[in-house]
Parts: C-alpha cells; structure tokens; sequence
C-alpha cells in the first residue's frame, strides 16, 4: 500500500467515525438543544419574578400594617380642617370638599349587620381573617425571605417547574407542589422549604425528554416567547406599582425604609394637628 493509499484510507475511516460519532448533528438535534435553553432561561427569569411578586406582597401587608393607622390619622385630620374651614367659611364649595373628605371615611352602610360582624366597610376584621386562614393576627416577622430560603426556594422551583413536564398529569402534580414552595417562602419558613425538597427527592423522577418533531419543538418555542413576553409585563406592572418602587428604593434594607416614611407621615401628623389646633381656637 502507498503512502498516498494510506492517507486516503485514513481520512475515509475518519470521516466514517465521525459521522457515526455524531459529527453532522441531525436537523432536529440544534433545535432541541434550542428549546431547552429557551426553558432553562424562562425558568430562571419566572422564578425571578415570582421572587419579587413575593417580596411585593410581604412588603405590601407590612406597608399596611405599620403605616395604616398613620394614614388613617391623617385623613381623618384632612377632614377635620375642611369642616373647620367650612364652617368659618360658609363658602358652599368648602362645604362640599369638607363632606367628601368625611364620606371617604366612613364605613358602607349596614355592610357589618348584613355579614354578621365578620367586617366593616373597610374589609375583613383581623380576627375573622385570622379564623379564616387559620394566621394569627401579627405581622410578618420578616419583610423578605433569609438568603437560605431564597437558595431554597430557587432550588425548588428549578427542579420542580411544571414545564419540565411531558404529560398532563405529572404537569398538575408539579402545580400543586410548586404552589406550596410559593407559600412557604412567601412565609419565609426554611423548615417547611427543607421539608418540601426532601419530599421532591423522594418522589417520581422526571422522564427524560424523548425526541420531538420539527413542528413540535417551533411550536413550543413559540410558547417559550408568548410566555416571557407575559413575565415581562408582569414584572413591569410589579416595578412600577407603588409598592414595588418603594421596594426598589431600598431593597436590602425595607425596614428602614419603612421606617423613614413613618418619620415622615408623624410629621404630617403633627402640622395638621397644630393647624387643626390653631383653627379650633379660633372659632373658640
């Protein structure tokens, strides 16, 4: 054999190894490698979202909780200067805005005796909420999960997500376990996060992914893209909220932030007393 017959059998059996070793990859396999990434990515930026949907909702009860009743007192102050003014005024202008102001205040009629004394016009009493959803009635202890229940969480909702699912039936049952992770992180409970990764590892293992058809894996990538352009304009709605733009001004320190505004709204609450004072005396 030559030398030249040498390389040509050479390069022939390379060439026959690398096309059965996979080499030329098949028309479908760049695509599946596609949509897997595209799932990856969407799974990563879910959890993101629903990471600070979480961290708006905790923020948003202790926003109420702390500063409701600072609020409250400054609109009932708002309404006793109109009258006041009102009632120096004689002016039927201030009148009206004087009774606007109190009708905001006030309860909805009759709302207490028609529900039996589970609410008032301004919602569910604490107690009956609390019977309801068998909470106590304190706030929460933190306005944002540890950083162990955020690896946790994370971990959890990666391994889980329902759209790792291939049938119908293991995409509810991933669902229904998610929605629990989401409960105990919006808790903050690392105990119970613990607990529901231990249950995950012990339960049915996911199936591996079998090959899909061309049209298959488009349509699915087209899912992919309806679905984040979906988180988008959730995550926007979440950025642009009240709550969430407070959030944003101190998101490793809420507290604090809280805090400052309480500050704040106290101040208020003092000008309008001295200038309630001030008009109480005058009438006097």
């Amino acid at each position: 054999m030559t030398t030249s017959e040498g390389e040509q059998g050479s390069g022939g059996a390379g060439a026959e190894q690398a096309a059965a070793g996979g080499g030329a990859q098949r028309p479908e396999a760049r695509l599946e490698q596609a949509v897997r990434a595209a799932e990856q990515a969407l799974i990563e930026f879910e959890i993101a979202v629903d990471t600070f949907r979480i961290e708006v909702e905790n923020f948003s009860r202790l926003h109420e909780q702390r500063l409701g009743p600072v609020y409250a007192r400054l609109e009932e102050l708002d309404a006793r200067i109109l009258e006041a003014k009102a009632a120096r005024s004689g002016d039927p202008e201030d009148r009206r805005l004087a009774d606007d102001a109190r009708s905001r205040l006030q309860p909805i009629p009759g709302v207490e005796e028609l529900l039996g004394g589970w609410m008032d016009g301004n919602g569910l009493f604490p107690e009956a909420a609390a019977m309801l959803t068998d909470q106590p009635v304190r706030p929460p202890e933190r306005v944002r999960p540890s950083e162990e229940a955020r690896k946790l969480y994370r971990d959890l909702a990666r391994k889980a997500h329902p759209d790792l699912a291939q049938e119908e039936a293991e995409r509810h049952r991933r669902e229904e376990f998610i929605t629990r992770v989401n409960a105990s992180y919006a808790r903050g409970s690392e105990a119970e996060l613990r607990e529901l990764a231990a249950e995950w590892a012990a339960g049915p293992k996911l199936k591996e992914q079998a090959p899909s058809a061309g049209d298959e894996l488009y349509a699915r990538l087209e899912w992919l893209a309806q679905r984040k352009e979906l988180l988008t304009l959730v995550a926007k709605e979440l950025g642009e909220g009240a709550i969430g733009s407070m959030l944003r001004l101190a998101p490793d320190d809420p507290d604090r932030l809280l805090e400052e505004i309480a500050e704040q709204l106290r101040a208020q609450v003092a000008e309008r007393e001295a200038e309630l004072a001030a008009l109480e005396a005058l009438e006097g």
